[in-house]
């Protein structure tokens, strides 16, 4: 979810409700900020707000049914997810390509702050922000090549 999103505000108070509940349905069940955990949104492969995963043992499953209460629980309790398609395995959240993915996240939030910090607290331009990512691009690249 994100705290700016109105379809995550929408289903909060059933999802915190659906949280109470857990424990009588024997699940642990969690919400992350895409915003806060941006490499958890690249590794889960997130294109769209809130997405619900259902994970056991391992395995992964989308969750795309409604979002009421009765059916969150309904899909645990008669074991509706059973029925639901794994992910696939190279989109898995374990699979090493959604470890890569959940990395090239970590490395866009670490070039955001290094922007931040040239224009914020140094006061660069921000033109001159962008040129020294182009030509730190360009070297790296060239090193890579030789």
């Amino acid at each position: 979810y994100a705290p700016w999103c109105p379809a995550c505000q929408q289903i909060e108070m059933t999802w915190e409700s659906f949280a109470k509940e857990s424990e009588h349905l024997d699940i642990t069940v969690g919400k992350v900020d895409v915003t806060q955990e941006p490499g958890l949104s690249g590794r889960f492969f997130v294109t769209t707000l809130p997405t619900i995963y259902h994970a056991n043992d391992g395995v992964f499953r989308r969750y795309r049914g409604s979002r009421t209460l009765e059916d969150l629980q309904g899909y645990v309790l008669e074991r509706k997810w059973e029925a639901v398609e794994p992910v696939a395995g190279w989109k898995s959240p374990s699979s090493i390509t959604m470890h890569g993915m959940a990395g090239l996240f970590h490395l866009s939030g670490w070039i955001r702050q290094i922007h931040s910090y040239l224009t914020g607290t140094l006061g660069i331009h921000v033109w001159i922000s962008y040129a020294i990512f182009i030509l730190a691009t360009l070297l790296i690249g060239l090193f890579l090549g030789l």
